[in-house]
């Protein structure tokens, strides 16, 4: 394996803090990477990891190793790139991550035509609701809906999503449709948290001042995935607050209403994270192009800001 080749090898398993899920993420046989790992220590002549049964650690030189070697495969990467046309053929391996309703009703839909003009990508797309580490897991970059919190991640904002309350007609025929905030005691509500026991704050909307308020709700169900959240509603089991674009086709088919439609939530926030490099390879650009292209239909004027 060549000096370049092992580095990448070695920045992986340093990033992931383990030979076995470097060696599946890159394709190689796990010997093949502790093999690269000790030709690039007897080329520097010092030990970059610390190994146990249990786990793998970076030294200080490590530490120290790994920033020059990211430093350096961008600049091979920029360089590989650099005389090539906007035309130009794209290669190599893009691992991206998003939400699974934007995956399977927005993403997947338009892939053909994006694979069909890049036939030389290999994609990997992971759909979770689960926020991924993009430098452990080692992803290109990855879709988000909603606040982002603190991030040493660059994001690429990409807009607001719309929010909409809705609930599915025969939940509508059973309870009746709330026309006010006070008639929501009466109601309920489908829950949604990021992990089970933890408490919703209830039903969410933006004041005439623009502050976001929230109304304590009786609800049945929590939920901490779309999907089920979705079926949930689509259930008649009570109110929930999606994407307009999600709930389009049911709208307009009468199989859910809008309720409310004076207090809605704040647009959420949708923006592209990746790791921070001096150099995007091509490959990553080209992509996060198309999703934003993809994705403008869907959102509304910038409502974010730039995060370095």
């Amino acid at each position: 394996m060549n000096t370049l080749d092992a580095m990448n090898v070695f920045a992986r398993v340093a990033d992931l803090g383990s030979f076995t899920q470097a060696a599946h993420s890159l394709g190689l046989p796990k010997a093949s990477v502790s093999a690269a790992v000790q030709q690039l220590e007897a080329l520097v002549g010092t030990r970059l990891l610390q190994r146990t049964t249990r786990r793998v650690t970076i030294t200080q030189d490590g530490q120290v190793f790994r920033e020059r070697c990211r430093d350096l495969l961008d600049d091979v990467e920029d360089l590989r790139t650099l005389f090539q046309p906007e035309g130009a053929v794209l290669t190599g391996r893009l691992r991206v991550d998003m939400p699974l309703g934007v995956a399977r009703t927005l993403v997947l839909p338009r892939l053909p035509e994006f694979l069909a003009a890049h036939p030389r990508l290999e994609l990997e797309l992971s759909s979770t609701d689960r926020r991924v580490d993009l430098v452990r897991e080692g992803f290109d970059c990855v879709l988000r809906i909603g606040p982002l919190g603190d991030s040493s991640l660059v994001a690429r904002p990409l807009g607001g999503c719309e929010l909409v309350n809705v609930a599915s007609a025969a939940y509508v025929r059973a309870h009746g449709k709330p026309v006010r905030l006070a008639q929501l005691a009466a109601h309920r509500l489908v829950h949604y948290v990021g992990t089970l026991g933890a408490r919703s704050p209830g039903f969410e909307y933006l004041d005439a001042a623009g502050e976001t308020r929230f109304v304590p709700m009786a609800g049945t169900l929590t939920v901490d995935n779309s999907e089920a959240y979705m079926g949930a509603c689509l259930a008649g089991l009570g109110i929930v607050q999606v994407p307009r674009w999600g709930v389009a086709d049911r709208l307009r088919s009468g199989e859910l209403v809008v309720l409310l439609s004076r207090h809605r939530p704040a647009p959420m926030p949708v923006n592209l994270l990746y790791v921070h490099r001096r150099h995007l390879p091509r490959r990553v650009q080209v992509f996060m192009q198309w999703v934003a292209d993809v994705m403008r239909p869907m959102t509304q004027a910038d409502t974010t800001r730039r995060l370095t």
